[in-house]
Formats: structure tokens, sequence, C-alpha cells
């Protein structure tokens, strides 16, 4: 149950805090942090929380990165549901303050509430293929990134440095193109707020990140067999 809230506080951070930079942050005048800055609260959430809660659930924050991790070996089975939930729930609840703060100014509407999308909800009008392609890339690189810097013979102490920056790059890539997702609960929890075609879209941002997180686990596990610690 601790590995589980620990689940839920990280991704309710991670959240509120990268959605949140966007919503928040992003568009205002002179001041906005624009979409680097957003690239770099994503990245920031996982760095904090890595090193709060690393050493209680393993830090996921993620469905796709549980599911990377139990293909990777490092991950037991009987706890892939339970992450999953709680990865969801979390991001919910962290969707749903932000929606608090957001609506808390008068006048002010949620639009798309940086939810995840394709075609004509792409940032950048790309299409499904386009949209497929990237979120399956960009995961796979994230959970070979997370496999190698938890890896019992990577350098001790800058795992979450490095999975952090890894986030960060992949939003710097991949905001133009679907907002950036690799990860189901971020985008489930945004999707329930807008409705309509960000539920009916839904359905790439879990499917390509559990694709591309299946390939890093097994490509990863080939490539380097030892155990972690």
């Amino acid at each position: 149950m601790k590995k589980l809230i620990a689940e839920f506080i990280g991704t309710l951070w991670l959240v509120l805090g990268g959605c949140g930079s966007a919503m928040l942050a992003a568009g205002v005048p002179e001041l906005g942090i624009g979409f680097v800055g957003v690239s770099l609260a994503f990245g920031l959430t996982v760095v904090t929380m890595a090193y709060a809660i690393g050493h209680i659930s393993g830090c996921h924050l993620n469905p796709a990165v549980s599911i990377g991790l139990w293909m990777g070996g490092r991950f037991d089975a009987k706890d892939l549901i339970p992450y999953i939930v709680a990865q969801v729930l979390g991001g919910i609840a962290g969707a749903g303050i932000l929606y608090m703060i957001v609506t808390g100014k008068a006048g002010q509407e949620i639009g798309s509430f940086a939810a995840n999308g394709y075609g004509e909800h792409s940032p950048e009008g790309y299409g499904m293929s386009a949209a497929l392609i990237t979120e399956v890339v960009m995961t796979f690189a994230f959970l070979f990134v997370i496999l190698g810097a938890t890896h019992s013979k990577a350098p001790k102490g800058f795992g979450g440095l490095a999975i952090g920056l890894c986030l960060t790059l992949i939003h710097l890539i991949s905001i133009p193109v679907t907002n950036t997702s690799v990860n189901p609960a971020r985008s489930t929890s945004q999707a329930l707020f807008v409705g309509d075609w960000a539920l009916s879209q839904l359905w790439l941002f879990w499917l390509a990140p559990i694709i591309g997180a299946i390939l890093a686990g097994v490509i990863y596990k080939y490539l380097s067999p030892e155990k972690a610690e």
C-alpha cells in the first residue's frame, strides 16, 4: 500500500507540474515559458519524484514504465495492475486540482487542457500515423534509458537525473506532434476533463506507449540481461 500511495502522489505531481506548466505558465505574455519550459517542467517532475519516492516504489509514475520494467525482468507481474490503477488515479487527481485552479480565473475556459491528440488536435497538425510512430519511438527511448540508468552496473545516484533529462528531450521533440504522452495515465487524466475528441483519440496514447515499452523491455533484457540490484 505504501508503494501505491507513493505512485499516486508521484503521478499527481507529474500531471500537475507538467500539464500545469502548460496551462498556467506557457503562454503568459512576455514571461511565458513556452514549450521549452513545459518540456523542462515534465523532466523536473520526474527528477524530483525519483529522489523522493524512488526508494519506496521505484517511481514509475506511468503504466508504460511499469509494463516495460516488467518485460525487462525488473518488476513483478503481481504488482502491475495495482501500480497502473494507482498511477491513473493519481493522474486524475492531479488533473482535478489543475482544473480547479484553471477555472478559478474569471472567464477562463480549459480549452484543450494540455490533452494529447492527433490530426486537427495535434499542435502542428500531424496525422494519426505520425502520432503513432512518435509515441512508440519516444516511449521506447524512454524505457531504454530507464532500464539502463537503473541497472546495477550504471553509475550510482544519477539515474533520476538521466531519466528526467530524457523525458525533457522527449517533450522537446514531440510536443509539436502530439503534445507528448509516452504516459497513458497522463493522457487519461487530461482526456477525462476534455471529453469528446480527447476520449475518442485516447486509445492511441495507451496503445503506442505500451508497444514502445514492451519493445524496449525485450530488447534491453537481451542486450544486458544482468539483474539490477
